[in-house]
C-alpha cells in the first residue's frame, strides 16, 4: 500500500512473479488500507509510510488495534525513514524492508528476494492486538557513557579489569524485543552489554538514539577500537560485524556479509566468548534464520550462560529454535522475564568471578 503509483506496480510485479503469493488488493491510502485490512482479511499487509489523508504509521496503529494482520513497511533508508519504522515496529508490524537507497522506484526490484521472502514469513506470524500490549517504563533522560559507575568500576577493578559482558542478538521483532530487555535493565547494572540486529547502518544509529530515551544505561554505537566499559549498552552499526580485542577493545570489521549477515551474531559470540570466557551472558532474541546458534556454543565452550526467548512471546522462533536445538541453552523464558534473568546472572558473575575468566 504505497502512495506511488509506479511503485504500486513494482510491488504488484514483485509478488504476482512468486507462485506462492498473489495480491488480493491495493489502498490508494491509509484510510483505504484501514478499510481493506478488514473487508480482505488479508495473510500479510505491505506498508508505505508516506500516504495521502492517513499515513502509515497511524494506518498501521489502527490495523494492529482493531483487525490486527502481520505488516511488513516498505521504507526509505533515510534518517527519517528509519525513525518512521522503527516506530510502526513499535506499534506491532511485523518487519521491513528498505527501499533503494538510490529512491528510484525501479531499482526496487534489486529487493523482490528480500521482500518476498519476508512476506512468506510474515504471513505465518500468529499476530495480536498491540493497542492493549503493557507500556515501556517512562523515558528516561538520555545518560551520558562518560557517567561514573561506581560500582560497576569496583567490580571491575577488583576483577583484573574483567567483568561481565553481555550480548544479545535479534534479527525479525527484534526492535521491539531488545527495547523491551534493554528497559529492564537498571542503572546500576555492572557488565557491558552489545546488540547485535540485523538492521541497515541507518536503522542502528536511529535505533540507537531511540533505546537511549528508555535506557536508565548510556547507550551508544560501538566504535571501532574504543575500550568495552561496564556499565554501557553498545549497539553494532549495521555496517559492520562486531568482535574484541585480546585486551577487551572493539574491533569493527566492514568485511562481506558472513552466512548471509552483517552484522553476524555468531562473530560478536564468538568472540566474546574467547574474551570473557565464563563471564559471558549470550541472549537469543526473536529472529528469522539461524545466526547465533554456532555462537551460543562457543559461549557454553568457554564457561558462559545462555538465554533464549520463548516461542510463545516471539515475533519468529527462528533464532531462538535454533539455539535450543544445541542443547547448550541454560533458560528459555519469555520476553518479559529475560531482563531479570539478565540481571540475576551478572549479578552472580560480578559477586562470583570465576577464576579462569581473570
Amino acid at each position: 500500500m504505497d502512495d506511488s503509483a509506479f511503485m504500486c506496480k513494482v510491488l504488484n510485479e514483485i509478488i504476482n512473479a512468486d507462485p506462492q503469493l498473489e495480491v488480493a488488493g491495493q489502498a490508494r491510502d491509509g484510510r483505504d488500507a484501514v478499510a481493506l485490512a478488514e473487508s480482505l482479511r488479508p495473510d500479510v499487509i505491505t506498508m508505505d509510510i508516506n500516504m495521502p489523508h492517513m499515513d502509515g504509521l497511524q494506518a498501521t496503529e489502527l490495523i494492529m488495534s482493531q483487525n490486527p494482520r502481520p505488516i511488513v513497511i516498505v521504507s526509505s533508508e533515510s534518517r527519517e525513514g528509519a525513525s518512521t519504522t522503527l516506530r510502526a515496529l513499535e506499534l506491532g508490524a511485523i518487519d521491513f524492508v528498505p527501499k533503494p537507497s538510490s529512491g528510484i522506484d525501479l531499482d526496487m526490484k534489486k529487493v523482490g528476494d528480500e521482500l518476498t521472502r519476508k512476506l512468506k514469513m510474515a504471513a505465518k506470524v500468529r499476530v495480536v492486538r498491540t493497542a492493549t500490549r503493557s507500556k515501556l517504563p517512562a523515558p528516561h533522560p538520555p545518560v551520558p557513557v562518560s557517567s561514573s559507575y561506581a560500582s560497576a568500576s569496583a567490580i571491575a577493578a577488583q576483577n583484573g579489569g574483567k567483568f561481565p559482558i553481555v550480548v544479545i542478538a535479534a534479527s525479525t521483532g527484534g526492535p521491539a524485543a531488545v527495547t523491551r530487555v534493554v528497559a529492564g535493565l537498571p542503572k546500576d547494572f555492572p557488565g557491558a552489554t552489545f546488540l547485535v540486529l540485523h538492521m541497515p547502518p541507518a536503522f542502528t544509529k536511529q535505533f540507537t538514539l531511540q533505546l537511549a530515551e528508555i535506557a536508565s544505561l548510556p547507550v551508544k554505537e560501538a566504535e571501532s577500537n574504543e575500550a568495552t566499559q561496564p556499565g554501557v549498552i553498545y549497539l553494532c552499526p549495521g555496517s559492520h560485524h562486531l568482535r574484541l580485542s585480546s585486551t577487551g577493545k572493539i574491533i569493527l570489521d566492514a568485511g562481506p556479509r558472513i552466512d548471509g549477515y552483517r552484522p553476524c551474531a555468531d562473530v560478536a559470540f564468538e568472540s566474546v566468548a574467547a574474551y570473557a570466557r565464563g563471564l559471558a551472558v549470550g541472549v537469543v532474541l526473536t529472529g528469522m534464520s539461524n545466526d547465533g546458534a554456532k555462537g551460543v556454543k562457543a559461549i557454553k565452550a568457554a564457561a558462559g550462560y545462555l538465554i533464549a526467548q520463548d516461542e510463545a512471546s516471539s515475533t519468529i522462533f527462528g533464532m531462538p529454535a535454533e539455539a535450543i536445538k544445541t542443547g547448550v541453552v541454560n533458560e528459555v523464558l519469555s520476553l518479559d522475564a529475560i531482563s531479570a534473568a539478565i540481571e540475576k546472572r551478572v549479578a552472580k558473575l560480578a559477586r562470583l568471578v570465576p577464576v579462569e575468566a581473570r
